[in-house]
């Protein structure tokens, strides 16, 4: 792959500190809405075939918001994208809280979702310009946020639906706070001995991996449990949590000691480590444990991707690899449903390893096309 990547910078806590609490926020907020169906339901007197708006406009602001802070981080800084778009989700999830109506309620869905994308695409590309570890850890910080959703809901939903979402708003504050005292790192220019021959074709590559591996990701969280329950495997969501953990515990490792390997090598290795534990989980009595370990494979490669493309492109294209990502997850569990519908759920692992071979592939090529010079 070259000669060794530069040195990493040294991170501090006071570096991580605002990126943590961020995506702390956002992890809670991602996961919030699924769970509070129940008390929408009994607020807004909304049937079942209605609730699921008001999640439906939170992910298409998250999808928008992206190229909008592509575009601003062109002409502003990272912490100006960061603090406005922590005020518009702040804004957004306050309305959510305390709107009288129904339409109200999915407004500021809309509002708080483009707040998050915003947050979300300023600062996955200044801490991927810092290198892999930081950008991992981060985003483990986003996993353990949507763990603790689901309680957050439980423990304060019963008294009032304004609860839980003027709880993110507070976190949304605590991230201003944060970004205020300690500040936001900046997006570092990348490294032009590692720059590819054609900017346009490596651009290319990486929005398909990344786009690859979220269809990847939220296949697995959307089909595995189906699969298991097919198999008369017992506890099928725990095995789901399972999976969900394993993602997180790769970020997390990942961020404490993934600056030893270098990225190309590290995101192949974890996208073919993903294909064999979805072949292992054709075989029944493998399929639990197979699964788990395809989330802890899959949780190095999103950071790790967008780190890697820092050290030959401008970080300030992130956000728009965020965007390829939406479309994976949008495509690949609908695709995943119309070969289920088709072929049983036997088809479900087999599709996951063609699917994971696939990105193994597109790694593959992408690391021939940035190799350095």
């Amino acid at each position: 792959m070259g000669a060794p990547p530069a040195a990493a910078s040294r991170l501090t806590p006071t570096m991580l500190a605002p990126g943590a609490v961020a995506f702390l926020t956002l992890g809670v907020l991602q996961a919030m809405y699924g769970a509070a169906f129940p008390l929408f339901q009994a607020r807004y007197g909304v049937g079942l075939g209605v609730v699921g708006w008001v999640a439906s406009a939170h992910f298409l602001g998250s999808a928008v918001a992206p190229p909008l802070a592509g575009v601003a981080l062109m002409r502003v800084s990272v912490r100006a994208v960061v603090m406005v778009s922590v005020l518009v989700l702040a804004a957004g999830v306050t309305v959510v809280a305390l709107a009288p109506t129904w339409p109200a309620a999915v407004g500021g869905a809309l509002v708080g979702g483009l707040g998050l994308g915003g947050v979300s695409a300023a600062l996955n590309a200044a801490y991927a310009s810092l290198g892999t570890r930081a950008v991992n850890l981060v985003n483990a910080v986003f996993g353990l946020g949507s763990i603790l959703s689901p309680l957050l809901v439980l423990s304060l939903g019963p008294a009032s639906l304004a609860w839980p979402f003027l709880a993110v708003a507070g976190l949304a504050l605590g991230t201003l706070l944060a970004a205020r005292v300690w500040g936001v790192p900046g997006l570092r220019p990348p490294d032009r001995a590692a720059a590819p021959v054609q900017p346009g074709l490596g651009f290319v590559l990486f929005a398909l991996l990344i786009g690859l591996y979220v269809g990847l990701e939220v296949g697995f969280g959307a089909w595995l449990a189906r699969h298991l329950e097919a198999l008369g495997t017992a506890r099928p969501a725990l095995v789901l949590s399972g999976y969900w953990a394993g993602l997180t515990a790769g970020r997390v490792l990942t961020g404490l000691l993934g600056g030893r390997v270098r990225p190309p090598a590290l995101v192949l290795g974890a996208a073919l480590l993903a294909a064999l534990a979805a072949l292992a989980a054709t075989r029944p009595l493998l399929a639990p444990g197979a699964y788990v370990v395809a989330g802890l494979a899959l949780g190095p490669i999103f950071g790790t991707t967008l780190a890697w493309m820092t050290r030959s492109l401008p970080a300030r294209w992130v956000p728009y690899l965020l965007v390829s990502g939406s479309v994976g997850g949008i495509l690949a569990p609908a695709a995943l449903g119309l070969l289920v519908a088709r072929s049983g759920t036997g088809s479900i692992p087999l599709a996951l390893a063609g699917l994971a071979l696939l990105l193994t592939g597109v790694v593959g090529l992408t690391a021939r096309v940035t190799r350095q010079r």
